[in-house]
């Protein structure tokens, strides 16, 4: 079993890869993006942590 990121194998194919994304986004949109990745990764992290509603309401017991 390999895994998928090991297909590139030399540094020369890792600088193949890093121009034709910095031609394809330009040097301005990289920085934006990974700006975009980063929040949405904290989001992520942040609702993985965070009780769902569901489990909330159904733990309160309500007064008779």
């Amino acid at each position: 079993m390999t895994i998928p990121l090991a297909m590139f194998e030399s540094p020369t194919q890792w600088m193949v890869v890093l121009v034709i994304v910095l031609l394809l986004f330009g040097g301005s949109k990289i920085p934006e993006m990974m700006k975009g990745l980063g929040s949405g990764m904290r989001e992520f992290k942040k609702s993985m942590n965070e009780e769902p509603e569901a489990t909330k309401t159904t733990d309160e017991k309500k007064p008779e």
